[in-house]
């Protein structure tokens, strides 16, 4: 029997899914719009029941308000969930993480497949019966000359073949116990890519609000001064259309988050969240103080992916020791009990290949080449982490900086530059160019100080995937 210690093809698929799916998208959204409430026919009731019923009616007027009020009542808040919750959501739901997992029972049910003894064989045969002469079918006939056999045999397995399958089947297991982990470090990463990209969508938004407000009190000020005499109509106009612009922003940011969400939704499981949910958290910007040299000595120690490369030469030369094993022939004992002559006997047999050409020669030779192939994945894999902890910490160091340039003094530059131009604009101390180019340079340094707010977020998820780890010392 041999074992298999590849990665399952559920676990693979999943991983590639995932990898293959750690992408953003921006659209258009449509906004959609709640009807008007029903007006009720109370007052036309009461104006055709007759007295009495009219009375009534009144009577049982606070019943049917009181019944009617909850319908009426404001709609509870959105659910919001944070980063840990979304995380938690998706390793316990996601289904196909939950598909990834069935691949450990899989692998353990090998394991008792692979740990079972040989069943023994019961024989039994009934010869020289006298069936085509019925006349001769007689007692004395079949106790004199009629034979039966009875016999039982057992295969004995040699070289400890048993105890190796069970042991490269064990191996096994804890291999794809290691790549169901790994699944679950880039399920991970996914959520919290996504998390930001909502948490990015919210903040973006909420600037291209306040823009359309901001501007639309600018225009509401231009038809002042256009009514004054102050610009010119064709001035108005182009304020007036620069309005468009903003209240493109905020369609397409209203888009960017809905589909966010949706996209986060699905990554964490319909189930856990309602369609109107909504998350909590901030884009902030927090200093990295770890050593690149201490985070490398923790992903060589915590990486799921590296310690299952590890444990692939562990299984590798499992799979040796068990093609040596099977080289090894069995040996079948048999015992049978036989009624011949009125005679009763018994015998015994043993029978065992002789391994002058199959000794599993070329089994064993492609095992001891695998190991060899292991050796190397897993010095791939030691050098893949490294690889990952450099790229994700030059990364972090250089979003950080970015986000510090802006902190530096720029943020307020922009802002003061804006409300000058305003300021002048609306009491005629700057022109129109100067205003709109002031918005524009205002807009380009906020939207870029989110952005890259949001990739230093997204560097530090990427710090965190590398090393394996979601708290960081």
């Amino acid at each position: 029997m041999r074992i298999c210690f590849a990665a399952p093809a559920g676990v693979a698929s999943f991983r590639n899914r995932l990898r293959a799916g750690a992408h953003w998208s921006m659209a258009f959204f449509r906004r959609a719009r709640q009807s008007p409430p029903m007006e009720g026919p109370m007052a036309t009731l009461t104006r055709t029941l007759p007295t009495a019923l009219l009375a009534a009616s009144l009577a049982l007027a606070p019943g049917v308000a009181r019944a009617q009020s909850p319908a009426s009542a404001p709609a509870s808040p959105p659910p919001k969930i944070t980063l840990d919750q979304a995380i938690h959501y998706a390793l316990l739901r996601n289904p196909s993480l939950q598909a990834a997992r069935t691949t450990v029972a899989q692998s353990k049910a090998e394991e008792v497949t692979a740990n079972l003894r040989p069943n023994p064989v019961l024989g039994w045969d009934a010869q020289f019966i006298p069936l085509f002469s019925p006349s001769a079918l007689t007692p004395d006939t079949i106790d004199n000359f009629s034979q039966f056999d009875m016999g039982l045999s057992y295969l004995f397995e040699r070289g400890k073949k048993r105890q190796h399958r069970l042991a490269a089947a064990q191996e096994a297991t804890a291999v794809t116990t290691s790549q169901v982990s790994d699944a679950e470090r880039t399920l991970t990463f996914i959520v919290a890519q996504q998390f930001v990209a909502v948490l990015l969508a919210e903040r973006t938004l909420a600037f291209a609000q306040q823009n359309l407000a901001s501007f639309q009190s600018t225009v509401k000020i231009s038809e002042a001064q256009y009514k004054a005499g102050d610009i010119s109509y064709g001035d108005y106009l182009k304020i007036k259309l620069q309005l468009l612009q903003f209240e493109l922003d905020v369609s397409s940011a209203t888009l960017a988050r809905q589909q966010a969400l949706a996209g986060l939704r699905q990554t964490i499981g319909f189930e856990s969240v309602p369609a109107g949910y909504d998350v909590s958290g901030t884009l902030n910007y927090t200093p990295l103080k770890l050593q690149r040299a201490d985070l490398e000595k923790m992903a060589l120690q915590l990486r799921p992916d590296l310690r299952a490369a590890d444990q692939g030469i562990t299984a590798a030369q499992g799979q040796y020791a068990l093609a040596k094993a099977n080289g090894k022939r069995d040996v079948t004992f048999t015992a049978n009990y036989t009624h011949l002559g009125a005679l009763n006997n018994a015998s015994l047999f043993w029978t065992i290949q002789l391994p002058i050409f199959d000794r599993n020669q070329g089994e064993i030779a492609r095992t001891n080449a695998a190991i060899t192939q292991a050796q190397d994945s897993a010095i791939a894999a030691r050098q893949q982490v490294l690889t990952d902890v450099s790229n994700a910490y030059d990364a972090v160091h250089e979003d950080g900086g970015s986000v510090e340039l802006y902190q530096s003094g720029y943020l307020k530059q922009a802002r003061d530059s804006r409300d000058i131009s305003a300021y002048a604009f609306q009491r005629g101390g700057a022109s129109l160019l100067d205003l709109l180019d002031a918005e524009r340079s205002y807009r380009a340094v906020e939207l870029g100080y989110f952005e890259t707010l949001a990739s230093y977020q997204l560097a530090l998820e990427q710090l965190r995937e590398a090393v394996g780890a979601r708290r960081l010392p």
